[in-house]
């Protein structure tokens, strides 16, 4: 049985100040699509220019994978694997991670504190626990603040702890 995008969302394995997912929207097996609000006190904003704030580009593109890579990953993951040990708060040991193998991002226009946007992943593949997806952030006025592709690598935690 598929995970809701609620359930994907309680195993996402970050937390504040690094947890850039509002709410997810929507995940099934062609993508996922999800909000963030960047907060105006965000840590980041009172060194990355600070007389005029924006959002850092790596910020942007964390942002983009947590809800399209990561999300759709372990929505994938438990599709191939019913059941398997994801949820990434649990005290026990952790069975399965998402690491970051790849990015393109094109930086069209600037994210400000305070701006809300939503992501939307594309699927290209998802082969060999490897997943590459296209993904593209807009902001509340539609415009696009960025887009590329992104990929991650589903695997076994212990094997990254070797």
């Amino acid at each position: 049985m598929a995970m809701t995008p609620q359930e994907i969302q309680e195993c996402l394995p970050y937390s504040a100040p690094f947890l850039f997912v509002d709410k997810l929207l929507e995940v099934n097996d062609k993508g996922a699509k999800g909000e963030y609000t960047f907060p105006e006190d965000s840590y980041f904003y009172k060194g990355h220019f600070p007389e005029y704030p924006i959002t850092p580009g790596v910020i942007l593109t964390e942002c983009m994978a947590q809800i399209g890579v990561v999300s759709f990953g372990i929505y994938l993951y438990n599709l191939d694997h019913p059941g398997a040990r994801i949820r990434m708060v649990d005290p026990e040991p952790i069975d399965v991670s998402i690491a970051l193998a790849d990015t393109y991002i094109d930086f069209k226009t600037p994210v400000f504190p305070g701006d809300k946007v939503s992501v939307q992943s594309t699927l290209v593949y998802y082969r060999f626990n490897k997943l590459k997806c296209e993904v593209i952030m807009h902001k509340a006025d539609g415009k696009v603040a960025c887009k590329g592709t992104i990929s991650g690598v589903i695997f076994p935690y212990s094997k990254m702890k070797s």
